[in-house]
């Protein structure tokens, strides 16, 4: 359980470039030739965990929570699986807000647009991670938590855009929520298709 000890806005946020080289630079006790994870240490924020890979498959959540690397939660776990099944040799896990909190309900009600626009340096850097041949698939799997903070779909709309400029195709996996939501990983069976996503579509829901 990771409760925030305190809105993003009162703390130190580690830019997401120094973040990076701290985490390539520096000695780890994970594999640092299998794991991507900055910041490189447990914080108050995560922008990237994940494997490393010419050809990932990037999960994206609401936000994060208590997993690193060798000690995935259920939620990452699904993730490695059904990546793996979809002929992805590696996966990572993305959020739409870096804030750590394993209950949605503790996410912070402020918006923090330092923080947000970190993570979207990250979210770029991940986007150019693909090898030669491969593009990007972006899967889109934050649930209905979606609608519990109204900056949430404004970070989607920017990811978006990022994804735009990299030939980004999104995808979601098992069934839809009523309002069209994408499913959580986190109950998903390991042999779960992805499937094409129509993100444009999927946020005129917010306008």
């Amino acid at each position: 359980m990771h409760i925030p000890s305190d809105t993003t806005n009162h703390i130190d946020i580690l830019r997401f470039g120094d973040a990076l080289t701290e985490e390539q630079t520096t000695a780890h006790e994970y594999d640092q030739g299998k794991w991507l994870y900055v910041p490189c240490h447990y914080s108050e924020y995560r922008y990237i965990l994940g494997t490393k890979g010419v050809n990932p498959l990037i999960c994206i959540g609401i936000n994060p929570s208590t997993a690193a690397p060798d000690d995935l939660d259920n939620t990452l776990k699904s993730v490695e699986r059904i990546a793996h099944f979809n002929g992805f040799d590696s996966f990572i896990m993305f959020n739409v807000y870096a804030q750590r909190a394993t209950r949605p309900d503790d996410m912070e009600k402020t918006f923090n647009q330092t923080l947000h626009a970190e993570n979207m340096k990250a979210f770029e850097y991940v986007l150019s991670l693909y090898g030669e041949g491969h593009t990007p698939t972006v899967w889109a799997a934050w649930g209905t938590i979606v609608e519990m903070r109204d900056y949430l779909p404004i970070c989607i709309r920017d990811m978006v855009t990022l994804g735009n400029r990299y030939g980004a195709t999104w995808v979601s996996a098992g069934k839809k929520s009523k309002k069209g939501h994408p499913h959580h990983p986190l109950y998903l069976k390991k042999d779960s298709v992805t499937e094409e996503f129509d993100v444009d579509t999927y946020l005129q829901m917010f306008e």
